[in-house]
């Protein structure tokens, strides 16, 4: 029988930010162990302020798990199938423990994460270093200190954005994601900015304007001449029907979706909608980072810096090499723990 333990925790912020008029220093996150044969498989939930689920809410939903119901041959599907009909919602419990699934049935049958996705790890897109919005001196450091990188997420949605990405612009050659968080509320500017970043060559901008303003949305999408994705306008595949109409890709995190198989089946739906994907994350520890990129090959994009970004790593950092997570072949997610 599998067992399960859990531990909250919470992850420090290299770079605290200001949201609502309080500092956030840290992210609360649930990390989660399973247990069979003699192997341990790692999962995270993680928990940001702006979705609703807590550490209480995830620890109760893991608490209903019973895999005892299950026999000793169960197959790794069977299990998927099982939690994610457990309860609605609750994604980022549910992504927690497929996490950690893939990675316990990895180390059992002495396979990496990724053959489970026919998944070539060579196609590795490289992955973005995120710059939050702050005061210049600040974001001029963080772009001096990050050399690693050849993409810079810049976030945006102040009145002084055309003065902050000239900024930036002048300072580095690096390519550039945008990342507006809803931030533009006038589809009028939205287009004017949309032109000013494509100028800039910006790749494409992240949820220019509110995540349900459908009609202004696809305005938008019709008039841009740089890509537009969907990031809090998009959850689960249920959610890509109406997406479609308004933006040209969308943004997929394994805390929205429910978790690995959860992803992949978005890839693959996204794929036949013609949609551009970006592979992205919370604030994360590596398990669940390395989790996204055991899937971010069949994708255009990634953002998975969430290691990079915060100083008490429960586990090794991702192997990062020239702007990229290098994948392992190791059994399981190749997951190192550094902690208790």
């Amino acid at each position: 029988m599998i067992q399960v333990n859990y531990k909250p925790y919470s992850l420090a912020l290299k770079y605290p930010f200001t949201i609502a008029n309080s500092s956030r220093t840290h992210t609360p996150i649930v990390l989660v162990e399973l247990m069979h044969k003699g192997k341990v498989g790692y999962g995270e939930s993680s928990l940001p302020p702006y979705l609703s689920e807590t550490q209480e809410t995830v620890v109760k939903f893991i608490q209903n798990i019973d895999f005892s119901i299950f026999p000793e041959n169960v197959s790794l599907q069977e299990l998927l199938f099982y939690v994610d009909k457990l309860a609605p919602g609750n994604q980022a419990a549910k992504a927690a423990i497929d996490i950690a699934l893939h990675d316990l049935f990895g180390k059992i049958e002495e396979k990496p994460c990724y053959s489970y996705f026919n998944v070539n790890p060579e196609q590795m897109p490289f992955t973005s270093y995120t710059i939050g919005i702050d005061n210049p001196e600040v974001i001029l450091t963080k772009i001096k200190e990050e050399k690693r990188a050849s993409i810079l997420k810049i976030k945006l949605g102040t009145s002084d954005d055309k003065k902050l990405i000239n900024l930036i612009v002048n300072q580095t050659d690096k390519l550039l994601f945008v990342d507006i968080n809803q931030g533009w509320m006038d589809k009028e500017f939205a287009l004017d900015m949309c032109y000013f970043l494509a100028e800039k060559s910006v790749l494409f901008i992240e949820q220019p304007l509110p995540k349900n303003n459908w009609k202004d949305l696809a305005w938008l999408k019709q008039k841009s001449p740089i890509p537009i994705l969907a990031d809090e306008s998009f959850q689960t595949v249920e959610d890509l029907p109406k997406i479609t109409d308004c933006f040209h890709g969308i943004n997929i995190k394994l805390m929205k979706c429910g978790g690995m198989h959860m992803a992949n089946n978005i890839i693959e739906e996204a794929k036949k909608a013609d949609l551009k994907i970006l592979m992205g994350c919370m604030t994360e520890s590596s398990c669940a980072t390395l989790a996204a990129a055991t899937l971010a090959p069949k994708c255009d994009w990634a953002d998975l810096d969430g290691p990079i970004l915060i100083t008490n790593n429960p586990f090794d950092n991702p192997n990062y090499t020239a702007g990229k997570i290098v994948l392992s072949s190791t059994p399981g997610l190749g997951l190192v723990k550094t902690e208790g």
